[in-house]
């Protein structure tokens, strides 16, 4: 499975599954979403998450499971079962890792022991059979990650999972179109991997170790506009088990979850119960279709108020929302919607998806082979130094 048709079907309701395998991670870096660090354990209950993830079906199942964290292949046992599962089921797996296994040398103090480029080090045994479980891999890569992981490290390991015959692609972030991290990062993985490596490129959201200094995503709501959140589609995972339908990091990690975006729990509830609540609630099948601000402006019993987000979340108290959302998006007239809305979001493909929710200008580069902004459709050579 290639990124651009993992990111293609995002916003189809419960085509996904995120799932944090854990908060704890190796790395310290300093945007961290999940604010997670090396002390840090708070999951899920492994056992509870094998069960859930074993009540898929053949005919009842997310296409792509996306296992994620803090840092997944710090369990990389669990990570290969759910993966076995998933796929048993016909569901197929990504994983998004920050490469602490990457790392060349012990680092300490800031510092790596210096290893020859001709020998880069092994990946540990159980960490490569779970990534030779999955069907997609994904490297994090910005700034923050380089001064934990250099960058020839993480490259010298796409290269070696690239080997297995695992798709590779990273996970770049970045300040925006300006940002000349970006551009380096672009053109360096373009001299590597001759463009046969995709690239989702965001930018940095203030939420975990970013809320202090990251930049807001979006401005105060415009009552009248529709702007429809296909990040309602996909149910999440949160680290205590909650299931959400939202992965915004704030939301993710709220509780109690707001009423509209609760789903359930993975200790008690199977896939089906949460698809059939993701796809069949009026509310999120028209915050999929008009959005949050405009759904408010239109039934809500007072203005939406703060950012996007904080008007969605402030909807889960609002019988007004709720009930003039019945009269719409109830029934089979609502699942037209929802599927009118996920068609459209998606016409464009993965790039459209990109340009409207991550670093726009560098949307071209979620499929291979595609050329980095500003090369006149051309894709460098590989560096073979």
């Amino acid at each position: 499975m290639e990124l651009a048709e993992l990111v293609a079907r995002r916003p189809y309701p419960a085509a996904g599954l995120l799932i944090g395998l854990t908060r704890r991670c190796p790395l310290r870096c300093a945007h961290c979403s999940t604010g997670s660090d090396p002390s840090t354990r708070e999951e899920p209950d492994a056992d509870r998450l094998v069960r859930f993830v074993g009540t898929f079906t053949e005919e009842d199942r997310p296409d792509v499971v996306l296992l994620t964290g803090g840092e997944p292949l710090l369990l990389p046992a669990l990570a290969e079962r759910l993966s076995a599962l998933a796929r048993r089921a016909g569901s197929r797996t990504a994983l998004l890792s920050g490469m602490f296994f990457a790392r060349s040398g012990n680092r300490r103090g800031g510092r790596a022991a210096v290893v020859p480029p001709s020998i880069p080090p092994p990946i540990p045994p159980a960490v490569l059979r779970a990534i030779r479980g999955v069907d997609h891999f994904s490297a994090s890569l910005d700034a923050h990650h380089e001064r934990e992981v250099p960058r020839a490290d993480v490259f010298r390991a796409l290269h070696r999972i690239q080997e297995e015959g695992v798709p590779v692609s990273l996970h770049l972030t970045g300040t925006g179109a300006s940002d000349p991290y970006l551009a380096d990062v672009t053109r360096a993985v373009e001299r590597e991997f001759g463009g046969r490596v995709p690239c989702l490129v965001n930018e940095v959201r203030p939420f975990g170790r970013a809320a202090a200094w990251a930049r807001p995503a979006r401005t105060a709501p415009d009552a009248g506009a529709v702007s429809p959140c296909s990040m309602a589609a996909w149910p999440v995972v949160a680290f205590d088990g909650a299931v959400l339908a939202c992965c915004n990091q704030d939301t993710v990690d709220r509780r109690p979850v707001p009423a509209h975006l609760d789903l359930g729990h993975i200790g008690v509830d199977d896939w089906a119960t949460v698809r059939r609540r993701t796809t069949e609630s009026p509310v999120l099948r028209m915050i999929r279709t008009v959005g949050p601000a405009h759904l408010a402006a239109r039934y809500g019993s007072a203005p939406p108020a703060g950012s996007y987000c904080d008007g969605c979340r402030a909807l889960g108290g609002d019988a007004a929302v709720a009930a003039g959302a019945r009269a719409v998006a109830a029934g089979a007239a609502g699942a037209l919607l929802d599927l009118t809305a996920a068609v459209r979001e998606a016409r464009d493909g993965a790039q459209g998806i990109v340009r409207r929710h991550g670093c726009a200008a560098y949307a071209p580069l979620v499929g291979a082979g595609a050329a980095r902004p500003g090369t006149g459709g051309r894709t460098a050579p590989r560096d073979v130094r």
